[in-house]
Parts: structure tokens; C-alpha cells; sequence
């Protein structure tokens, strides 16, 4: 595997959890605990680009790298291009990006994006994806899904129910397990929230404007199949970790770390 870093964006502002980064998970601080989970990986190096400097102070006082960028970045993209360019990494270098509000992030899982990224030369981007298991998860807008071509490229994200199967579709009221037989070997997928680059393309990102899908749905990743660029989808069986946006989640993380136990359990 080539050498890639991990990049965790960190935003000190949070409106449904102030000061998230900082929040305590079993005497750390969260995106300490991302970035230890990073650290994990085959990552040549793993670095927090943080908004405010109380988060670069938490991460030195723990051991790890801390860039300290602007503020007024409009997006989690733009922060990590400042990164590369403040790390000097090359446009040929490969990136992760690794939400810092995603404790429980599997180490394998960031392999295996660069992996797929490395042998997709024909990608500007690669992302993850796991089978939808619940009726709840495949209606939720706050469940991302994604539908790919037969090279796994992706083409099209969105909140709404996709693929939706037009005779036998299942009901948003039903409580029990989403039926997958219908899909065949296509079962709805749910976009997990994990991207690597080339350091080239994150560079061009952040000057592309933005697409009318993209401002339609508030998913940022369709600014780049709206321009034409690739974006390569590995599907893993493993369910991800949760992550923390709202206090009850915070709660949830807590205790499955209390407990020794991980997302899959």
C-alpha cells in the first residue's frame, strides 16, 4: 500500500454539541480518541486540523499532531487543503479524511478506502458503504444512501429511499428488518462519512462551484460527480461505529467504551 496520512478535521463550534472535540470519552478527549483510532491504520502519519487552539493544545498534551487552521473555512474540505498545504504534501500524495466525531472509526476500514483509491486511477475519490439492515435506516433523511454502477463508482448519493423497488417496496411503517431478497444483489447501501483523496483533487475541490444537487440534498460529495469526477465505493460488511453528534450520542459512545465494547457488538 502507498503511504497516505490521515487527516481528521476538527471544528471547535458544534450547535447540537458545543465544543465536541473536546468532549471526555473515558479521559480523553474525542478527537484524541479519533485519532488514536487512526493511528491504527497503515497511516504514514495522522494529523488533526483543528479551527481553535484549545484543540492543538489538547492534542499535544496527548501525543498527537495538531495543525492549527482558519477559521472560517466554509467547509471540512477546505480545512484539510489548507492541511496539505501546511504539511507540504505533494499532489499525488493520498489522504484520509476521518470525521473527529467518529470514535469508534475501524482502523481496517481507512486501509481499505486507500486501497481501493490506489487501484482506481480513474477515481478522484473513494468513500465506503454497508448494506442497510433496518426498514427505519433505508426511510431515514438523516441516513445517507448511495447506489453505484457495476465498477463501483458512484452515481448518486441522496436522503431519499434508493434504489426504490416500484412494485414491491417496503412500507416507512413497518418495524421489522428491511427485506433484501427483493434487491437481489443490489441491496440499498448506506454512505458511511469517510473519504480519501488524492492531495491534487482536494486541492481543485474547494474551487469547484457548488451543484445544484449538492445545495438540493446538503451532501457535498455530489459537487464532485456533478463536475465529473469519480468516486470510487468500497462495500464493507462491518457496521460502523457510532458516531456522536448529539448529546444521547455522546452518552451511547461513553458507555460502550465503559463496557469494552464496539460497534458490531
Amino acid at each position: 500500500m502507498s503511504p497516505f496520512t490521515v487527516l481528521i478535521p476538527a471544528r471547535l463550534g458544534s450547535s447540537r454539541l458545543p465544543n465536541k472535540p473536546l468532549a471526555d470519552l473515558a479521559g480523553l478527549p474525542m478527537v484524541v480518541r479519533v485519532a488514536q483510532q487512526a493511528a491504527q491504520s497503515q497511516a504514514q502519519q495522522v494529523v488533526v486540523a483543528a479551527d481553535d487552539p484549545l484543540i492543538v493544545s489538547a492534542c499535544e498534551a496527548h501525543g498527537v499532531r495538531a495543525l492549527l487552521t482558519r477559521v472560517d473555512h466554509p467547509s471540512g474540505s477546505d480545512r484539510l487543503a489548507e492541511a496539505c498545504d501546511l504539511l507540504g504534501l505533494s499532489d499525488y500524495d493520498l489522504v484520509v479524511n476521518v470525521q473527529g466525531d467518529e470514535p469508534l472509526i475501524d482502523p481496517q476500514l481507512i486501509d481499505e478506502v486507500v486501497l481501493l483509491l490506489q487501484n482506481r486511477p480513474q477515481a478522484a475519490m473513494s468513500t465506503a458503504a454497508h448494506v442497510i439492515l433496518q426498514t427505519a435506516d433505508f426511510f431515514s433523511p438523516h441516513v445517507v444512501k448511495v447506489v453505484m454502477n457495476a465498477a463501483n463508482l458512484a452515481l448518486y448519493f441522496s436522503r431519499a429511499c434508493i434504489p426504490h423497488l416500484r412494485d414491491q417496496g417496503p412500507s416507512p411503517l413497518s418495524k421489522e428488518p428491511l427485506s433484501l431478497s427483493a434487491y437481489g444483489a443490489h441491496p440499498p447501501l448506506r454512505h458511511l462519512g469517510i473519504y480519501a483523496y488524492r492531495v491534487g483533487f482536494l486541492r481543485l475541490f474547494p474551487q469547484l462551484s457548488p451543484a445544484p444537487l449538492e445545495q438540493t440534498e446538503a451532501l457535498e460529495q455530489l459537487r464532485a460527480l456533478w463536475h465529473g469526477h469519480a468516486i470510487a465505493v468500497h462495500v464493507t460488511d462491518n457496521a460502523p461505529g457510532p458516531g456522536v453528534d448529539t448529546p444521547e450520542d455522546l452518552a451511547r459512545v461513553r458507555a460502550l467504551l465503559s463496557t469494552g465494547r464496539m460497534a458490531s457488538d
